[in-house]
């Protein structure tokens, strides 16, 4: 199998498709039946086996939250199964408020993030969107956030489900290293029209790790994927996630075949529907 292409993030290497963990967890963005059965039905083992699919194949950086408990046990599971080690693109809420308190907690929070030896960290976009001021167009606080991951060896970025996020941290000259940022043909979840968030990513001073390419299950993988692959940078990246390891393959094979503009491998779902089609 051909690699997929890689970016940097600073002077991390990571390959661009990024592996999500919402698949994992159970946070479907569907129904909460969707998230019990996710939350109930996949096991730490589950998870290694789809996570070492994606770590054989050289697809390393982990989008998530790296002190999730149960993420953590599958990643040591899959690394020490492979004998490759993945890279933390961690995503902790912090909290924001203007105290001393919170912020000795944002710096606990921190530690534990270094502890795991997280490379990239991004507040989470539940941190992060608050403290974005259209009127002053700024991101209050981040800069004490940004030097507190620095302080630690950590990588600064943000997660942000806000368009202007990235445009107003690159105003800023904010130290963060890249940034998080929902993209996909359906525009689910995306708070202004996809066209735009196109120009936005084009113009970020940093790399994009984008997410919800699939609109949470909505897209079919094919058109999820096409639309990614053919409208990003070469530095940018596609934040996929899945539930087994057939599916882990399935993305993989179906993301070299568009990128190296060929048929894909992957078996089409056979029903009776198709009969007349492949003569059968």
């Amino acid at each position: 199998m051909n690699a997929l292409p890689r970016t940097t993030i600073e002077d991390v290497s990571v390959c661009r498709m990024v592996i999500g963990t919402n698949w994992f967890l159970g946070w479907s963005h569907t129904t909460a039946a969707k998230d019990k059965f996710i939350q109930t039905s996949l096991t730490v083992r589950d998870i290694a086996d789809v996570l070492a699919v994606f770590l054989e194949a050289g697809v390393d950086g982990v989008v998530g939250f790296a002190q999730h408990e149960k993420l953590h046990q599958a990643l040591q599971e899959a690394q020490q199964r492979t004998g490759r080690k993945a890279v933390l693109i961690s995503t902790p809420h912090i909290p924001i408020e203007d105290t001393q308190e919170a912020y000795d907690e944002a710096q606990r929070i921190f530690d534990k993030e270094a502890e795991l030896e997280v490379p990239v960290c991004l507040p989470h976009q539940s941190s992060t969107d608050p403290l974005v001021d259209r009127r002053a167009r700024t991101i209050r606080q981040m800069d004490t956030y940004c030097k507190m991951i620095r302080q630690r060896g950590m990588i600064p970025g943000l997660s942000t489900h806000m368009p202007e996020t990235p445009v107003y941290a690159d105003e800023m000259n904010l130290d963060v290293a890249t940034y998080i940022q929902i993209y996909n043909a359906a525009g689910f979840l995306m708070q202004i029209e996809v066209d735009w968030v196109h120009r936005m990513i084009w113009n970020c001073k940093k790399p994009v790790i984008t997410i919800k390419p699939m609109a949470a299950g909505r897209l079919h993988p094919l058109a999820g994927l096409a639309f990614a692959w053919a409208t990003l940078r070469e530095q940018d990246m596609v934040t996929v996630g899945t539930m087994t390891p057939d599916e882990a393959r399935e993305l993989i094979d179906l993301s070299l075949s568009l990128l190296e503009r060929r048929p894909s491998g992957v078996e089409l779902q056979r029903t009776r529907s198709k009969t007349s089609i492949v003569g059968e």
